[in-house]
């Protein structure tokens, strides 16, 4: 697993300059130049994210990674029937980082390998995308922000609705006061989960590299319901519901509330109400935040339940805006709104599409702009689902320090801002 060379080399030349070096010139700096991409982690979101890119003239797909060799396996096959040529499919991201030819990566990752896979991508001069949420926790966050900043590199993160047609026009509407002005903003989560059973450890496929799964995390023995995809529901790996579907609209709320801080208070009740199995996170779960904005208060209000067998307003998961002059339904179908006793105004049609996401990422990387998802725009929005989780775990109000971001007066609260890493391990982020 000792795989020394780029890491110690950025260690102890200075990233920044040590980047410049190893990148070289952009190859995507020519406007019809074809950008070399990678795919890490390939599951569905992964598989799907490379499949869009071959269907692109101007991008070619060179490496699948995943630890789980046959995932890599299947999506370059998945690639070479769209594109015509097969990409190479390697289970270690250094691999990917190593080759200077490879312009952008698309971290499609469990949550615990958002941050260290972006970070270590920007140290090594590559534009990232990034799933959401971007972090695993708080601390991640800001770091994942500094390196894109150092090193000048387009950091995009998969919440998709920030490039779609219908919801900007829907946003534009509210922040043109179709409702008046917006002061509370709803976000629900209303779906139906599994139940994910209780295993005992026991031996990885021998397929997975599990270890490399794991990566700087702290390591938790396999077990059978840990892998392809209920790591979400695991503090080690995942964010639980709120950062793996919840963020999504969280980043919607806090778009239309047209709030541009963190919260300065956080309060939060929940647990497992139904689900008698393994997860560690809430299946049930309430959280208000409450911003400054302008000298006035503005509030977010998430609610989740995972065992519900209904669609809450027509959507699984979706927005309510509520203004001095009407109210906004927005979900993945569209976006609606209703005046004086409930009279229909404005509204439209949506759908949630990778394309759009893909096209504006690709166009900052060749003019050097700032993408719509924009990591900074993101930690904030990710920072929400962390703050909401640390306060359900601690059964208490949190108030936030904005600017310094940190929970004041909570010791206990406070240490969740950031996490363990495996002593020593190459992927954990410095500064962490």
């Amino acid at each position: 697993m000792d795989h020394p060379t780029r890491r110690d080399f950025l260690a102890h030349t200075g990233a920044a300059a040590a980047a410049a070096v190893l990148a070289g010139p952009s190859r995507a700096d020519a406007a019809n130049d074809r950008i070399v991409a990678a795919v890490i982690g390939c599951g569905g979101m992964g598989t799907s994210h490379a499949r869009h890119l071959a269907e692109r003239k101007d991008v070619s797909v060179a490496y699948l990674c995943d630890p789980d060799v046959s995932r890599a396996a299947a999506a370059a096959q998945a690639v070479e029937r769209v594109a015509g040529t097969k990409p190479q499919a390697v289970q270690d991201l250094r691999r990917v980082l190593d080759d200077k030819s490879v312009d952008a990566v698309w971290v499609a990752t469990c949550d615990h390998w958002h941050a260290p896979a972006t970070i270590l991508a920007c140290d090594a001069g590559k534009h990232v995308y990034v799933e959401k949420p971007c972090s695993h926790n708080v601390r991640e966050g800001r770091l994942m922000v500094e390196a894109a900043r150092r090193h000048k590199r387009v950091v995009q993160v998969g919440t998709q609705r920030r490039s779609s047609e219908w919801a900007r026009q829907a946003i534009q509407a509210l922040h043109e006061g179709v409702i008046g002005e917006v002061l509370v903003a709803k976000v629900w989560n209303s779906q139906q989960r599994v139940n994910i059973g209780k295993e005992r450890p026991s031996d990885p496929p021998a397929h997975l590299d599990y270890d490399l799964w794991v990566g700087p995390a702290p390591m938790r023995p396999y077990q059978k319901n840990l892998h392809p995809y209920h790591w979400h529901w695991f503090y080690n790996f995942g964010t639980g519901d709120i950062g793996n579907d919840g963020v999504h609209q969280l980043d919607v709320a806090r778009w239309g509330l047209g709030v541009e801080t963190h919260p300065t208070s956080v309060a939060a009740l929940g647990g497992k109400y139904f689900f008698d199995d393994d997860q560690e996170f809430p299946d049930t779960q309430y959280a208000v935040f409450e911003f400054t904005h302008g000298g006035k208060k503005k509030q977010i209000v998430y609610e989740q339940r995972l065992w519900s067998p209904y669609a809450q307003e027509g959507e699984g998961n979706g927005n309510a805006f509520y203004g001095t002059r009407g109210m906004m339904l927005l979900g993945r179908s569209g976006w609606q709104v209703y005046g004086h006793r409930n009279e229909p105004g404005p509204g439209g049609k949506g759908g949630v599409a990778l394309a759009p996401h893909h096209a504006d990422f690709l166009e900052c990387i060749r003019s050097g702009g700032t993408p719509r998802a924009d990591i900074g725009i993101n930690h904030l929005s990710s920072t929400l689902c962390h703050l909401g989780n640390i306060a359900t775990r601690v059964g208490r109000t949190l108030r936030f320090d904005p600017e310094r971001e940190e929970i004041i007066g909570d010791e206990e609260a406070s240490r969740l801002l950031r996490r363990t890493y495996r002593e020593g391990h190459w992927a954990a982020p410095r500064g962490a």
